[in-house]
């Protein structure tokens, strides 16, 4: 038995049945794959297999002298990757794609949050590596120097082959059309395994590169003619009132809808945002069935969702990816019709996330960057400008637009990992002993803090009372990786539906003159946001393509899809190939027809909406004869120019 392991081939053997375990095992300790029934488990169980035959198999074919240190390299690589993904997934609840990779230009300021993500246990992620390479000092003087007859090295690879097409037969026979009609990666990696989902990812992301080249203006009527069915009439009471309104849209980073009316150690966390729902003079109109609906662009997919009511990219980030693309997007089209100036304020770099270049096909008239704030240490913390001195800073500006405007204003404190200077917190952190959890409370209570300074400037400077203003919040801020912390904070078992349920984010708008509902219960999503804001002010929203509904509308359509396939009803919710029952939080064995129905409907959507996005088909679509497409060379987002008194007062 020492003889066989000794050799090339028992050294290959060692190293596959290490990376197997390695795999499996991480698999079962740091994903959720919700993983259920004995085939699953079989198939999670078997994918690693022919992703580290072929991987490993292909150092075979090197010289004898080298075979040991290129499988130790592959293993290395491999190795990474998989450990990548356990970082990655502690926050996004998801996996590394093609499309993210591409963003490189974010991870810059990503620093202190994934040195959070990652915990002192990972080093044992390494052990496994440190006994191959004892292994291969000791045994490779025993190997001759000869290439291994290629018959070796193919029968491995052809092994590999034949396992990895049983596994993708028995998967499809689990789940027909895995690789045709998913969006939830959580299922490729489940069924066909980590290795496997890139090479596919890789594909996808090579054929809608292409869809662009290959699309024509008949691809965008389908689209058309479904998102003009879906088309709800505006409420005959508010269309129109406020045309030529200010709109401030405030943007919560990270800001789940739990955190409203929540008590920690009997003291409310958010208390301006609570009196804000709960105003006795109804100023707000708080939707408490509100959900977000970004995928892995996270707030660049918020942004794109609110301003354009399609959906994000199944991977990737539209901003980063499909910057150059042809849109009709809120700035642009408010701005056409009744001569609105677009602002942006955010405490951060111009290109994170493309932002510098993507606005311009937006039509954002003016981008507020990280060089039109004091970005002194004491004002920065995380990922930049702290939310205080951001709104107080941005009051001149928004005073100084040209009026009517539509501004966006975009926190940053109130992000993972949730860090706070601790004379600035004015509320004890959660005693969960998960940190990013036990923070996010004191972050949250720090942006409400600055909310409500701003109202209060807002007020001063005139700029309040006559202004719709809307806050909402773009996307989760706790991930499932910290389902136990949260179990104590809601008192609950977070089951996959209750996590569903957690992904509600707030919205809330004020409308000059009109009173406001109070808490409003009708389920919607950010796709909404857009067309009724467009009605609001008096513009057809039936003249775009738009996958949302105006909220006011009697005709709103209760139907909020996730960008994985999962989707939210009042009545019934589909989670993780699952229905479940709303009231009884029950699943459903036998969904009715008219489930499957939207089950269908949730997935063609999204479809749609890629194709418009992949496939760049509003070039092809002219909405109404007011509209121009936008001319990118029109729009630049210069440096601050730095004032003569500045200089003097910075000298001083």
């Amino acid at each position: 038995m020492k003889k066989i392991f000794s050799t090339k081939m028992g050294f290959f053997s060692i190293t596959l049945l290490l990376f197997w375990i390695k795999t499996y095992l991480i698999y079962k300790t740091q994903f959720d794959l919700g993983v259920s029934g004995s085939m699953q488990e079989f198939l999670l169980f078997l994918n690693p297999l022919s992703s580290g035959l072929i991987f490993l198999g292909l150092a075979l074919f090197s010289k004898g002298d080298k075979i040991g240190k290129r499988i130790i390299i592959m293993y290395v690589i491999m190795s990474f990757i998989l450990y990548a993904n356990v970082v990655y997934y502690r926050f996004n609840s998801d996996f590394i794609t093609f499309a993210t990779l591409m963003q490189t230009d974010n991870f810059g300021s990503l620093g202190g949050s994934i040195l959070d993500l990652m915990a002192p246990y990972d080093i044992l992620f390494a052990l496994d590596l440190v006994l191959l390479i004892v292994l291969y000092r000791r045994i490779k003087p025993n190997w001759s120097i000869e290439r291994m007859k290629m018959r070796k090295p193919l029968a491995i690879l052809m092994v590999g082959v034949i396992a990895f097409t049983v596994n993708l037969n028995l998967a499809e026979e689990d789940r027909p059309q895995l690789l045709e009609r998913t969006f939830d990666r959580n299922y490729l990696v489940k069924y066909l395994g980590m290795y496997n989902f890139m090479i596919y990812d890789a594909a996808q992301s090579v054929e809608n590169s292409t869809q662009e080249v290959l699309a024509d203006s008949n691809d965008i009527t389908e689209v058309q003619n479904y998102t003009k069915a879906k088309y709800a009439k505006p409420n005959e009471e508010l269309f129109g009132v406020a045309k030529g309104k200010n709109v401030i849209k405030i943007h919560l980073e990270s800001f789940q809808s739990f955190l409203i009316d929540y008590k920690l150690n009997g003291e409310e966390v958010t208390p301006f945002l609570n009196s804000l729902v709960h105003d006795q003079n109804k100023n707000f109109t708080y939707f408490d069935n509100f959900f977000h609906q970004t995928g892995q662009g996270k707030t660049a997919d918020a942004e794109l969702i609110m301003d354009t009511s399609l959906y994000g990219l199944s991977q990737g980030s539209a901003f980063s990816t499909k910057a150059d693309n042809t849109y009709q997007a809120l700035p642009a089209i408010i701005d056409q019709q009744q001569g609105y100036t677009s602002a942006v304020f955010h405490g951060d770099g111009k290109s994170f996330w493309n932002r510098d270049n993507i606005y311009k096909n937006l039509g954002v008239n003016k981008f507020y960057y990280d060089s039109y704030y004091d970005m002194s240490e004491e004002n920065t913390i995380n990922y930049g400008l702290k939310d205080k001195p951001f709104f107080e800073e941005s009051v001149p500006y928004l005073k100084d637009l040209e009026q009517p405007f539509y501004a966006h204003m975009m926190t940053l404190t109130h992000h993972h990992p949730y860090l706070i200077d601790e004379d600035e917190a004015t509320i004890e952190p959660a005693k969960t002993g998960d940190p990013s959890v036990d923070r996010y409370f004191q972050t949250a209570r720090y942006l409400d803090e600055a909310l409500e300074q701003f109202f209060k400037d807002l007020k001063e400077a005139g700029l309040y009372k006559d202004s719709v203003i809307m806050i909402y919040g773009d996307h989760y801020g706790i991930s499932e990786n910290h389902n136990r912390a949260m179990k104590e904070i809601t008192g609950k078992e977070i089951t996959p539906l209750k996590n569903a349920e957690l992904q509600r984010v707030p919205f809330m708008i004020k409308i000059p003159g009109v009173d406001g509902q109070g808490v409003n219960h009708e389920y919607s999503g950010q796709t909404d946001v857009m067309p009724t804001l467009l009605h609001l002010l008096g513009i057809k929203a039936q003249d775009y393509i738009l996958f949302g509904t105006d909220l006011f509308s009697k005709d709103h359509k209760e139907f909020v899809p996730f960008r994985n396939g999962d989707f939210v009803t009042p009545k019934y919710s589909y989670v993780n190939g699952i229905f479940y029952d709303n009231e009884s939080k029950k699943k459903i064995s036998e969904p009715t027809e008219d489930m499957l129905k939207t089950k269908e409907k949730a997935l063609h959507e999204l479809e749609l909406s890629d194709k418009v996005l992949n496939g760049n088909l509003l070039r092809f679509y002219t909405p109404n004869k007011e509209w121009e497409p936008v001319d990118t060379s029109e729009y630049f987002y210069p440096e601050k120019k730095v004032t003569d008194k500045e200089e003097t007062d910075e000298k001083e």
